[in-house]
């Protein structure tokens, strides 16, 4: 009797109903010129290429500091997206809100990190728990018929479910699928990470293969790592004049951490460069839907971790098929937390209605544009702040919770980065100018209103100026809305916080061990833990174990004599026990 997975690919009918949608829509429904639809093919490929910790620092959004001759194309070729924002200025938590499309200050998913490094904390490691529904974006796409791969980073906050991605590791890749299966790919380049302006500067210990030149040849990407030892390339001249924001000195160390931060992103975009490369050569180049975006703002102090601009705006690009709406620039308000509805909007599923974000694209793209973004601020490493930030086209309001509290928080990690060092040093000697200060005042000021178009760097606060009462008004109204809708509860100690999660239990929670039944001849799956995510493999007479868990969805016929082979796991549950079954 042959196998029986029950998981038919929907895609086509999905992607009829997206057309059947889009000629109905009326002409009140319709977009504005400069907004774009596209009409994606069917079955469309998706790939992601993420950066770490990196503002608009490229040409196409007008720093042309750095070289980056393919993101350049990549954005010629595509729509440029100028007002993308993170909900938060860290990596894990924004990270939190891509895979699941909820904010992390809804799902205990907003301190930064919750499942290592809490030795200084004094807390147990836990996991971020959405509510029972939620589930990563890849799992939904693999349930109808992708091949979802992830290379490398994950930091979500919580262990990601064994149902969450067919590959996941330094040589995941979409060449792995089967012939013809759709696929969503997210390739994750750490070159301009924080930790990059790190002294000694260059040196890389382990090169993956999806970086290396001679990749497209490469027919086999396997499951090991290739390591390599590299010097990091000179792509930027070190008497380069670098662009040197206000609140930070410009002095010859200072310079010297701008040349590290653009010489990485030059050689992260060589990285991406080798990712389309393949791309194209597999020609798929014009069936896949191709975003590029970094998790959060630029790596500088006064950068990473706050909520203003410098923390939370990053560059999205998104190429579509056959170059359609090419060079566009689309100026609506993004978040994180909208990517996955739009990812399913995109491949033509309907997104769930408990998702915080909204759909920018596709069959279900909202028929408003999004109006405000939202960010938060907790704990960062060892020290707590506690900030919410809501921010319209123009103007950003922020909420400083903990006003008693100076700006700046001296993390050790942090302080390990040159201009960092430079600049304590130059406080303590009285040497900073007015602005460069203002980071370094004892108390904040309950409340910041800024207009982040004539003040880009958010120096001036209007909370005072009568001019400004009525939006400041706006903006506090937008913000008390938030934090209710989501149930956010920006003064909760981390402690309670933990103890919510877990349901007042000491240790954190186990997703209990799956149920295996056979009903009218077919195996039936269950776990009794709600919004436990259900995982299998079939392990045939020849012994061969899959790589990869199946989705469970409906009930299965297996060949006799076949073993079952079965987990459950909850996001921010431990996964069950496996339980296995012969056939």
């Amino acid at each position: 009797m042959k196998e029986e997975l029950n998981l038919k690919p929907t895609y086509k009918i999905f992607w009829w109903l997206c057309l059947m949608l889009m000629a109905c829509h009326s002409d009140k429904n319709k977009h504005s010129e400069e907004s774009p639809v596209f009409n994606e093919p069917q079955q469309p490929n998706i790939l992601w290429l993420v950066t770490e910790d990196m503002g608009p620092y490229i040409a196409p959004f007008g720093d042309s500091t750095a070289p980056t001759p393919h993101l350049s194309r990549l954005a010629s070729e595509g729509v440029i997206y100028t007002n993308m924002y993170s909900p938060s200025g860290v990596c894990a938590p924004s990270r939190a809100a891509i895979a699941t499309g909820m904010y992390p200050s809804s799902i205990g998913a907003n301190h930064m990190r919750t499942g290592t490094n809490m030795e200084n904390t004094g807390l147990p490691a836990y996991e971020a728990i959405p509510p029972p529904e939620v589930r990563m974006i890849s799992e939904i796409l693999r349930s109808n018929g992708y091949y979802c791969t992830n290379n490398n980073k994950t930091d979500y906050q919580f262990k990601e479910p064994m149902t969450a991605w067919d590959e996941n590791g330094h040589f995941a890749h979409w060449r792995n699928r089967q012939e013809g299966q759709p696929f969503f790919a997210v390739f994750n380049f750490t070159q301009t990470h924080e930790s990059g302006l790190f002294e000694p500067y260059g040196f890389k210990k382990r090169e993956f293969r999806h970086y290396s030149a001679g990749d497209s040849n490469v027919s086999d990407f396997g499951w090991n790592e290739l390591t390599s030892e590299k010097e990091t390339t000179v792509h930027v001249p070190k008497d380069t004049k670098f662009p040197v924001p206000p609140y930070l000195p410009d002095n010859e160390v200072v310079r010297r951490d701008l040349w590290k931060m653009y010489n990485n992103i030059a050689e992260m975009d060589r990285q991406v460069g080798a990712v389309l490369k393949q791309l194209e050569d597999d020609g798929l180049l014009d069936n896949t839907i191709i975003f590029f975006y970094g998790d959060h703002g630029g790596p500088m102090p006064r950068q990473k971790r706050l909520v203003y601009d410098s923390g939370l705006h990053t560059p999205l690009i998104i190429r579509f098929p056959n170059k359609q709406k090419s060079g566009a620039i689309e100026k609506q308000l993004t978040s994180f937390v909208d990517f996955a509805p739009t990812l399913l909007s995109l491949v033509g599923i309907n997104p769930p209605e408990h998702l915080h974000g909204q759909a920018f694209l596709g069959a279900y793209q909202a028929k408003e544009k999004r109006k405000y973004i939202h960010a938060a601020a907790d704990r960062f490493d060892e020290l707590t702040d506690v900030i919410r930030a809501v921010r319209d086209e123009r103007f950003k309001y922020i909420r400083n919770f903990r006003p008693e509290q100076g700006y700046y928080l001296p993390l050790q990690y942090r302080e390990r980065i040159p201009t960092m060092k430079e600049m304590i040093r130059l406080r303590d000697e009285g040497k900073l100018d007015s602005i460069q200060r203002l980071w370094f005042r004892e108390n904040k000021s309950p409340e910041e209103l800024y207009d982040c178009e004539s003040d880009p760097h958010e120096l001036n606060n209007l909370v005072d100026d009568p001019a400004y009462k009525e939006k400041l008004e706006e903006l506090r109204a937008e913000m008390d809305r938030w934090i209710q809708d989501i149930g956010d509860q920006p003064n909760l100690p981390e402690r309670e916080l933990i103890s919510q999660l877990w349901q007042d239990e000491a240790t954190q929670p186990v997703t209990n061990k799956p149920l295996i039944t056979l009903s009218e001849g077919k195996i039936v799956i269950g776990c009794s833990t709600k919004g436990a995510s259900l995982g299998y493999k079939i392990i045939k007479k020849n012994g061969k174990i899959p790589k990869a868990w199946k989705v469970y969805q409906n009930p299965l016929i297996l060949p006799k004599g076949s073993k079952l082979v079965v987990q459950a796991h909850r996001i921010g549950f431990k996964p069950s026990e496996i339980i296995e079954k012969i056939i």
